[in-house]
């Protein structure tokens, strides 16, 4: 049984990923943590300490995040209602980013899926914000939903990489999951500086072609300035239903493109984005 972490804001855009979540393993027991982060505007750790006002203020806080929750339960249950799935609701006085580390980590959340922004003004700083940090830190695959995205049975999907990861049967696992599901293509790219692959990425890539062997796959190789130009091309020139990626911090691909590709992509994508954290899961 798959345990999905949702966070939300009670946004259109969070609701928008979780209907997509729901969808997505409509024919998987899952169970799907709701989880909403709660903190005062006017944070201060010795006034909340001795002012009674300010405790009083936190009930509020609590309250609303509470009812917000078994809202968007009712809500989940109306329109997708799966006896496969069960729901469960967490409310939390804490930082977004640092619930979900506590969460993944107490719960051992197999993925997380969340929108990539909020709605209007603050709520976009502040969701829009968090949803990077999170596919940053993150140490479970991270599913981000762009706004108004609607949910389409995965056929064809971008999987850029440097072929410079000592893949494993962890890293892959979701992608494999989920092909099995929906029998998509998994379309492997490589973008190209003007150097050829060396030898150590070639025997990557034989790797990951092994573990991919029942899975439909395709090698790609293009030349492009930018990794960014690259997958924004090749999403142009073909019908892409989720892009996916494997953040690995020692590589080369994460030192010198991957932090500025992800600011980029975590807010400009247009279709699903998945991210696989290179390390160990749950640590």
């Amino acid at each position: 049984m798959k345990k999905i972490l949702l966070p939300t804001d009670f946004s259109d855009n969070a609701f928008n990923a979780i209907q997509y979540a729901v969808q997505l393993f409509e024919n998987e027991e899952c169970i799907f943590y709701l989880l909403n982060t709660y903190t005062p505007v006017l944070y201060d750790t010795e006034y909340i300490l001795y002012s009674p006002s300010q405790l009083s203020l936190d009930e509020i806080y609590k309250n609303n995040s509470q009812k917000g929750l078994k809202k968007a339960e009712k809500k989940i249950n109306q329109k997708f209602h799966n006896p496969k799935h069960t729901i469960e609701k967490i409310s939390s006085f804490n930082l977004l980013n640092e619930e979900i580390k506590e969460q993944v980590k107490e719960k051992e959340i197999d993925l997380v899926i969340m929108g990539t922004q909020g709605a209007t003004g603050a709520e976009e700083i502040l969701f829009g914000t968090h949803t990077v940090h999170a596919i940053k830190k993150t140490k479970v695959p991270l599913l981000a939903i762009p706004s108004d995205f609607e949910f389409v049975p995965p056929k064809n999907i971008l999987f850029p990489t440097d072929f410079d990861i000592n893949y494993t049967a962890k890293h892959l696992q979701l992608l494999i999951d989920l092909a099995d599901i929906y029998n998509f293509k998994l379309h492997i790219l490589h973008v190209i500086f003007g150097r050829p692959i060396e030898e150590k990425q070639e025997n990557s890539k034989k790797i990951l072609g092994e573990y991919l062997k029942d899975t439909r796959h395709k090698f790609y190789s293009i030349e492009k300035n930018t990794v960014t130009e690259g997958i924004y091309d090749f999403q142009e020139e073909n019908s892409i239903d989720l892009l996916a990626m494997i953040s690995n911090k020692h590589s080369f691909f994460e030192n010198l493109l991957f932090r500025p590709l992800i600011n980029d992509i975590g807010f400009h994508v247009k279709i699903p984005f998945l991210v696989i954290p290179s390390g160990k899961f749950n640590s």
